[in-house]
């Protein structure tokens, strides 16, 4: 018996010491979370630095080995994001995005709600493929030209009806070629956003600030002018952020979600490019749609009568925004071959990404039935990218000593160096730095732990759950970087779901789309800062503007995860990809 019992004490000390050791290590993952949230929140060090601490902090504290933590700063998503920058850097070389704004502007005609709605479409469709800040940076200029030119036009109109009566009569509008080239020259300076307005990939490629157009400065003849400047602004803040949600690549909390998704849970193999384009489409068109209807009748008022009225003559206001488009379209030229060449590998890229597993039908993936998830989306990504090297632009040329010309090389697409001004390395770090704290949080036991403190919540309504994590998400977005918050909270959010027995996605997706709701404040993000800077609007504008944007926002969000999106997962089971956590106390 005395042998028996001191090999029992022996076993019960050991077991002992394991969980002490377990909890020990809880603990100070914990620790670093709550170090490198504080850090995020407040800023303290640039994000991208503080991202680094977990590789400082983790084998420091034996929750994982330098070599296996330093693993976690580069993977797949790092492979996405060259090949996407590769494409973005060569569209904001050759002016393609510019050109594709005009024409789609141009398109829906000048009367000024269908001109809001053509802004809005044109910028949210060059911020699925570009950066959010880079394609507010680009649209801003071209809309603040226009509404400048419309208030320089009916001032020239009032001088000339006040001349009429002296029998000066003039009834072509002519305008001042002067004030048109001081309006719409519009400089850009070569600048790097602020960190801390994180958005994006958003940081992504966008290394350009337009600087405020001297219109800004002169008083508004009346308030609707005010009112129709205040409304341009938004419209190209508010669409640059809609439009990114619609693809995997359009913002950086896409990118961090999807890579943690599929690293937390490999068996699922259900979030890819295609796939997320099926579900956010239609709830950025609503989203779009229903801001646009929202920021209308909050500035300028919605008249259905005057919106449909078909065969009216064109106003002096219209006629003078035509005009501006149809300029600033022109001093494009002809389209160019190295355009062609960016627009077939643009198509390219989407094509092969659409239909690589598009789910309803066999993509070209089977090809590579033999390596059962190798290829990914990165595999594209890089394919498309490297022809961006490899395609020459133009031909280099030299005049030799009898004065023949000619060629000795050429020049490519895009360089290493152009690649590099736009390559934002700061975003990758401060992923990589978000996937090892995951990865600690898994390794140390800590997220078994939170996901069995938060199973309570699972006596809730599960509408009521994805609604408060969504709301929770809003509002911390508005105060601290969409990256920092997307990725300090998928480490949490994810037990949470496998601790109440919820499909994961259900709280997953509707916290990822809401992260990037930041409409609130101006340092909320770039594109809201950049708008912010010409001067037409105030905080309390913004404010009021963003509150209706981000309510619509979660409103629809929520009618997707009920409605549309639920099919695409089988969303009401629990999935077998997903692990199944007991509910024992941890220590």
């Amino acid at each position: 018996m005395c042998k028996a019992g001191k090999v029992g004490s022996i076993f019960l000390t050991r077991d002992f010491t394991q969980m002490l050791t377990k909890a020990k290590q809880e603990v100070e993952c914990a620790y670093v979370l709550f170090v490198v949230a504080i850090f995020w929140l407040t800023e303290a060090l640039p994000l991208s630095v503080t991202a680094l601490l977990p590789a400082l902090m983790f084998p420091m504290f034996g929750i994982m080995p330098s070599k296996t933590v330093a693993s976690a700063y580069f993977k797949d998503f790092h492979l996405l994001l060259i090949g996407v920058i590769c494409l973005a850097t060569s569209i904001e070389k050759w002016n393609l995005h510019k050109r594709i704004a005009l024409k789609m502007v141009m398109m829906v005609g000048v009367n000024p709600a269908w001109l809001t709605l053509g802004f809005m479409s044109s910028t949210a469709f060059l911020s699925m493929w570009l950066s959010n800040t880079s394609t507010a940076a680009m649209v801003m200029p071209i809309a603040e030209a226009v509404s400048q030119q419309i208030i320089s036009a009916e001032a020239e109109v009032e001088a000339t009806q006040m001349t009429y009566v002296n029998g000066s009569t003039n009834y072509a509008l002519e305008i001042d070629e002067s004030v048109n080239e001081q309006e719409t020259n519009e400089k850009k300076e070569k600048t790097k956003p602020d960190p801390g307005y994180g958005n994006d990939a958003g940081n992504i490629s966008s290394k350009m600030e337009p600087e405020k157009n001297s219109g800004t400065e002169t008083k508004y003849r009346t308030k609707k002018d005010h009112m129709m400047c205040k409304l341009m602004c938004l419209c190209i803040a508010y669409s640059s952020t809609i439009g990114g949600l619609t693809t995997i690549t359009g913002t950086s909390t896409n990118l961090i979600f999807t890579e943690h998704f599929n690293v937390r849970y490999p068996d699922c193999q259900c979030i890819n490019f295609g796939s997320w384009f099926i579900f956010t489409f239609p709830a950025a068109v609503i989203i779009l749609l229903l801001s646009w209807i929202w920021l209308q009748w909050l500035f300028l008022g919605f008249n259905f009568k005057e919106m449909f009225k078909c065969g009216k003559t064109k106003t002096v206001r219209q006629k003078a925004c035509a005009d501006v488009i149809k300029q600033e379209y022109q001093k494009l030229g002809p389209i160019r071959y190295q355009e062609i060449v960016t627009l077939v590998l643009f198509i390219l890229m989407a094509l092969l990404w659409f239909s690589r597993d598009p789910g309803f039908v066999s993509g070209w993936s089977v090809l590579f039935s033999e390596y059962l998830g190798y290829v990914t989306d990165s595999t594209v990504a890089l394919l498309v990218g490297l022809l961006f090297f490899l395609i020459p632009a133009k031909r280099l040329t030299k005049t030799t000593p009898t004065g023949e010309i000619v060629a000795f090389d050429y020049s490519p697409l895009i360089t290493w160096k152009e690649f590099q001004s736009f390559m934002p390395w700061d975003i990758a770090i401060l992923v990589g730095g978000g996937f090892a704290l995951a990865d600690g949080c898994e390794v140390s036991g800590l997220s078994e732990w939170i996901g069995n403190k938060l199973s309570p919540i699972g006596s809730l309504p599960l509408w009521l759950v994805i609604l408060l994590s969504s709301l929770m998400v809003t509002s911390l977005t508005e105060v601290a970087s969409n990256p920092a918050t997307i990725t300090l909270l998928l480490p949490i959010l994810s037990p949470l779901a496998e601790a109440i027995h919820v499909n994961p996605l259900y709280i997953l997706i509707p916290s990822t789309l809401c992260t990037s709701f930041a409409f609130l404040l101006p340092v909320a993000n770039p594109p809201n800062a950049i708008v912010f800077s010409y001067g037409h609007l105030t905080v309390i504008d913004m404010v009021k503007a963003g509150l209706g944007v981000n309510i619509v926002g979660v409103a629809v969000v929520m009618l997707g995860m009920f409605t549309w999106i639920v099919p695409m997962f089988d969303l009401q089971t629990y999935p077998s990809w997903a692990p199944v956590i007991s509910n024992e106390t941890m220590p």
